[in-house]
């Protein structure tokens, strides 16, 4: 038991201490970055191992929850474009960018329903990246980008992450039950990698805050990592009562709260106003503080359940 809650406090400062080493060393991040598909990856691979191809069914969860996500960019947007149209452009990224590829890893930690997030990530990435350049161009001032253009490079990021991880999950618990059996008895794993892409990712946005900074926009930049937390609270929060309604809070906080910040950020750049990437920069900062305070909350309970037993 002993070895037990060691283990449990030794995650709990690992996700702070991971913040921490990405914002310190920030300027050696970009000799790391490339590392980041491959821990999303792994992780992904880890998580979906523990799924079986009925797990996903689409049902009104993943309904209400996209609605919910389209309805929240279209508001923010529309309340705040005529007092600051770069904040309606950050804040709109916000809301409106599709659950991140490694959402289903932290319900997964959290004791939420795996396949659900699954479910709904590959939906809504799959909804974003059709409606996305229609809408995006429509906002932004680069006409010259032709759907086509960006559907396939919204492909490119997102589903290669998404749908290889899956397919080969399937096909080792088709064809090598041991080494599936090996990966489901170990997936405390997914933890370690991604504190490890904690480290880059927190060290990337600070690097991109920094090079980005500009004293005649220190307002607006402000307004807009303000927003982005704003943004931020509002989606778990309105999450977990949508998955509360349908019996699972920690899968609805983990689909509409967690973001895929690097498309986000990528989004803004290409279409917007560069500056309202900023939004989705300081949203890196935020999910992952909501998820470390989640997680080590998760962790304490797990701790006295363990004292009790």
């Amino acid at each position: 038991m002993r070895v037990a809650l060691r283990r449990t406090n030794l995650k709990t400062l690992m996700m702070p201490l991971a913040m921490l080493i990405g914002a310190v060393f920030y300027p050696w991040m970009g000799y790391v970055t490339f590392l980041s598909p491959y821990l999303i990856f792994m992780m992904l691979f880890i998580t979906y191992c523990k799924l079986s191809p009925q797990d996903f069914k689409p049902s009104k969860f993943e309904g209400m929850i996209l609605m919910v996500q389209f309805l929240f960019a279209a508001l923010a947007y529309g309340l705040t474009f005529f007092w600051n149209r770069t904040l309606a452009e950050g804040l709109f990224i916000c809301f409106f960018i599709p659950t991140a590829t490694a959402a289903p890893v932290i319900t997964g930690m959290l004791g939420g329903s795996i396949s659900k997030v699954a479910s709904y990530s590959l939906m809504c990435n799959a909804v974003v990246a059709i409606v996305a350049p229609v809408i995006l161009a429509a906002l932004g001032d680069h006409p010259e980008i032709t759907f086509t253009d960006s559907f396939l490079l919204i492909l490119k990021q997102v589903f290669p992450l998404i749908l290889l991880p899956l397919a080969l999950a399937m096909l080792i618990r088709k064809y090598t039950p041991k080494c599936h059996s090996f990966i489901i008895n170990n997936q405390q794993i997914s933890f370690y990698l991604w504190c490890l892409a904690l480290i880059i990712v927190v060290g990337s946005c600070t690097s991109f805050a920094i090079k980005n900074f500009s004293v005649d926009s220190t307002g607006t930049m402000i307004l807009l990592a303000i927003g982005a937390l704003g943004a931020c609270l509002v989606q778990f929060k309105t999450g977990r009562k949508i998955g509360r309604y349908f019996g699972d809070p920690v899968s609805g906080g983990q689909a509409l709260g967690q973001k895929n910040t690097v498309l986000a950020v990528w989004l803004a750049l290409t279409y917007l106003n560069p500056l309202a990437s900023i939004a989705p920069a300081a949203y890196v900062a935020w999910q992952n503080l909501v998820n470390s305070y989640q997680l080590i909350c998760h962790q304490q309970k797990v701790s006295e359940v363990s004292l009790t037993t």
